[in-house]
């Protein structure tokens, strides 16, 4: 039981998922199989993107962007809680568990209980996207369009709404955006004081016999 508000869905969110899912039961099976393993894929392949991204700040590169490096993945994360609190908080249903005779290409729904609003995947690409940007560009620009299609197909499949999407994407990259350079200050802090620890120790050298 839960003290949850439900809301009541948008109407031209509705009406939008309707004819994604209508549009996405007419493609060939092929692309039925793309889109279920792509939903879960795009999001480890944006994992990557932001390791390669943090990688390349990591060896080589200032303090500041060492530490912007070492935060992100902190900032992913609070964003994934961000949306677990609101998918409890707000309680809408997925679609797909409305209309009985809805067919979706996820080909199951997820359980009553795992609430729609907003997309954990669409949160977690939209964070992963905006903190690959922030440490390298042209990562960034490649996660960005990544995260978009991530999001998108979580409707295509069936298995949220377009503002579901929408929301998670928004609140994955002001998480990650805002965030990431809150929790880097203090990281800076820890590195610069470990630098400055490292240099004032004197240098040990084993006795001659």
């Amino acid at each position: 039981m839960t003290d949850a508000v439900v809301t009541d869905v948008p109407d031209v969110s509705a009406d939008w998922y309707h004819d994604i899912v209508e549009f996405a039961d007419r493609t060939p099976e092929p692309v039925h199989w793309f889109a279920v393993h792509f939903t879960e894929g795009a999001v480890i392949l944006l994992g990557v993107l932001l390791v390669l991204a943090a990688l390349s700040r990591l060896v080589g590169g200032d303090l500041r962007g060492r530490a912007l490096a070492l935060a992100a993945p902190v900032a992913v994360v609070c964003a994934y809680a961000s949306s677990e609190g609101l998918k409890t908080l707000v309680a809408e249903d997925r679609p797909c568990r409305s209309p009985a005779d809805l067919v979706i290409v996820a080909g199951h729904c997820p359980p009553a209980g795992d609430w729609s609003f907003p997309s954990n995947h669409a949160t977690i690409a939209g964070a992963l996207a905006a903190t690959a940007l922030l440490l390298h560009r042209r990562i960034g620009l490649v996660a960005v369009p990544l995260a978009a299609l991530a999001a998108f197909s979580r409707t295509f499949v069936g298995v949220h709404y377009p503002h579901d999407v929408a929301a998670g994407l928004l609140l994955g990259v002001l998480v990650g955006t805002l965030l990431t350079p809150v929790l880097a200050r203090p990281v800076a802090d820890v590195l610069r004081w470990r630098i400055r620890r490292a240099a004032a120790r004197p240098d040990v050298r084993p006795a001659r016999r």
